[in-house]
């Protein structure tokens, strides 16, 4: 992409932009504590002339400008929340903040939106009302889905609403965007093994935790092999095991922690299921219980067909067709922007944060960083997607 391609106003104050973007990644915040980078993002609003609402799911925001008489709106949504993740990147705006880290690029997507929102307020020629919104938590506890809940478009209709995620691994700053099912459902489950502790050396005296979580992690791994159409995308990962604390102690309980994933909610049904079915006939066996607490969190994301083929058409009137990312397959990540989807028509996209050491590594690594050169990039697909909405 040259330079030109850029938007000038957003080129103009890119130095600040990157600058609040630094101050952001210096001091995260864990999902509904993000007070500091509410504040700062409301004062830049107010700044830009935008009216505001603080307070749907805590620290959410939701900023409004109408310019024009057109009743069209549309809706562009940022997330605000760090990750618990020590850092270790070394970088001079490293998070000084123990045990938190922007690790996902969040302070990215805010900063990016901020950007766009001073263009948009000061030089953006557009007809009808555009909405920001700034969610908190969506690392895990569904800010998305409480900011729903709590009246986000009854009290703030859109008539679509759209977002993005960076994403490593991909060319910087190319676009990618699927019709219909493009992210996975994500549910987290706890599995508690209820046993009959006791000393090592008398084994038959006890029923062994250990051994029942180790037979219901083995059996688990026939779920997605033995239970589900392999024509359809199922995973189960047993994230955590935990059991006992000493060797000559055989353990009263053993605790496992699964993540499970599907596009279609019948196999997300099924899954369920199976992994309760074969936890408790596996804890029979052996004389043992399990306690269940089966948690669904983010629904499959799913993309609306007309609003997905506009914010691929905003791409390709910019920037061409190369600008999009080839062969896009959907992604087996969550993204709780699918709880928003469900209640308004829209797109989630990804934009490319870099392949090899200039994207850096995965998110959710305590080295990744947000790609300061796909801001400029990001922000003007803004601007260009809101022109195009409320042309």
């Amino acid at each position: 992409m040259t330079q030109q391609a850029l938007v000038p106003g957003i080129v103009e104050h890119l130095a600040d932009s990157v600058e609040l973007r630094h101050q952001i990644h210096a001091h995260p915040e864990l999902a509904y504590q993000e007070f500091a980078t509410s504040d700062l993002v409301a004062r830049k609003l107010e700044e830009y002339g935008y009216q505001l609402h603080r307070g749907l799911a805590g620290t959410g925001i939701v900023a409004t400008l109408k310019k024009g008489t057109s009743p069209r709106i549309i809706g562009l949504r940022a997330d605000m929340d760090a990750l618990p993740i020590l850092e270790q990147t070394g970088l001079p705006y490293a998070s000084r903040t123990a045990g938190a880290m922007h690790a996902c690029g969040h302070d990215g997507h805010t900063a990016t939106l901020l950007a766009a929102a001073r263009h948009l307020a000061t030089e953006a020629d557009f007809d009808g009302t555009l909405r920001l919104i700034f969610q908190p938590a969506e690392e895990g506890l569904g800010g998305a889905r409480r900011m729903v809940e709590e009246g986000l478009f009854q009290l703030f209709p859109c008539d679509a609403i759209f977002a993005f995620h960076n994403m490593p691994g991909f060319p910087a700053g190319r676009f990618g965007m699927l019709p219909n099912g493009f992210m996975a459902s994500s549910d987290t489950v706890l599995i508690k093994v209820l046993g009959n502790g006791g000393h090592g050396s008398m084994p038959h005296l006890t029923v062994d935790a250990t051994l029942v979580a180790a037979h219901i992690v083995v059996a688990l791994q026939t779920v997605v092999s033995r239970h589900i159409d392999p024509r359809q995308m199922a995973v189960v990962t047993v994230g955590s095991l935990h059991a006992g604390n000493a060797p000559n102690v055989i353990a009263e309980t053993a605790d496992l922690q699964l993540s499970v994933r599907a596009y279609a909610p019948e196999v997300r049904q099924r899954l369920r299921e199976r992994i309760c079915e074969l936890a408790e006939a596996q804890a029979r066996v052996f004389g043992a219980r399990v306690e269940i607490d089966y948690q669904w969190r983010y629904p499959a994301l799913r993309n609306d067909a007309a609003m997905t083929e506009l914010a691929r058409a905003a791409v390709v009137e910019w920037l061409g067709e190369e600008a999009l990312i080839a062969d896009l397959q959907p992604l087996t990540g969550s993204e709780d922007f699918s709880f928003m989807l469900q209640a308004c028509p829209g797109c989630y996209l990804i934009i490319g944060n870099g392949e090899g050491e200039q994207g850096g590594c995965m998110v959710h690594n305590p080295r990744y960083d947000f790609n300061d050169a796909i801001l400029p990039i990001a922000a003007s697909y803004w601007v260009k997607l809101v022109e195009k909405f409320l042309s």
